[in-house]
């Protein structure tokens, strides 16, 4: 049986959780949501140890899934754990509202953590983002991206996915659209820009004349040949990027063996 797990970090009202949904009902056999209550953009892996996590059931264009209080990651944690009775052969994240290129979004990214949680669990996974208007990142109601045209070619790669599995040392995809899909598509398999934005913070006064700060950044014009974020923002392409959970790296870390010598020495 295909079965695939959804999550997000958008919450139940996403645009493109719910284009998803339908496409994904019309390839897989059976398909069940564990998404976040409400947007949980950037949570990255945080888990909820310092409270109860409550679950709910629901349903979204016909499709039974659950809402729960926490994280994606928890989403996932508690969809694979406790609510599957079952192995789904893929876990799908997304379609988020906005792209997660480029390894700053890749690491901050509730999105991705998903899938990266269900790679944790020895599931295979795919993260899909789609980019879209800045003024509608955090306001998933009124997204107005082209989720429908985006959501076949993702469901798609989850049933690949399902029959194919992945290639070795490859534990996830992180899958990014351009705002506008046209037909005949370019797809590029690419790697994570290493920067996209020119990160600052902005500091204001509260009216008690307090410091107070916003986090934010402005992305950059020109990227690497080869990234993810070239191939969104300047080749208008879909970007596949095979990622892998091991950190490690794989040069030679014998450079290192002069500071174990002097940690040895105290």
């Amino acid at each position: 049986m295909k079965l695939a797990l959804v999550s997000n970090d958008d919450g139940p009202q996403s645009p493109g959780l719910r284009a998803l949904l339908r496409s994904l009902k019309a390839r897989l056999d059976g398909v069940v949501f564990v998404v976040p209550e409400g947007p949980r953009s950037a949570s990255s892996m945080s888990l909820t140890f310092h409270k109860p996590v409550r679950v709910w059931r629901d349903e979204i264009d016909g499709v039974e899934g659950f809402i729960v209080s926490g994280s994606p990651a928890d989403a996932v944690l508690v969809g694979s754990l406790r609510i599957l009775h079952e192995r789904p052969c893929v876990a799908v994240s997304g379609i988020n509202i906005g792209d997660n290129t480029g390894l700053q979004d890749i690491f901050t990214s509730g999105t991705v953590a998903a899938a990266i949680q269900a790679a944790l669990l020895n599931i295979n996974s795919v993260a899909f983002s789609m980019e879209i208007d800045e003024e509608y990142l955090f306001d998933p109601a009124r997204a107005t991206g082209d989720f429908e045209s985006s959501a076949p070619y993702a469901a798609l790669i989850a049933e690949w996915i399902c029959e194919k599995g992945l290639p070795h040392d490859v534990h996830l995809l992180n899958v990014n659209f351009p705002s506008e899909i046209r037909r005949p598509t370019k797809v590029l398999i690419t790697r994570p820009a290493p920067y996209k934005y020119e990160n600052y913070v902005m500091e204001r006064l509260d009216p008690r004349g307090r410091p107070y700060y916003w986090v934010w950044g402005n992305r950059l014009d020109r990227y690497e040949s080869g990234t993810d974020a070239k191939a969104v923002f300047e080749d208008r392409a879909i970007s596949i990027t095979p990622l892998d959970i091991d950190l490690s790296p794989r040069a030679d870390a014998g450079m290192l063996s002069g500071l174990v010598s002097l940690l040895g020495e105290l």
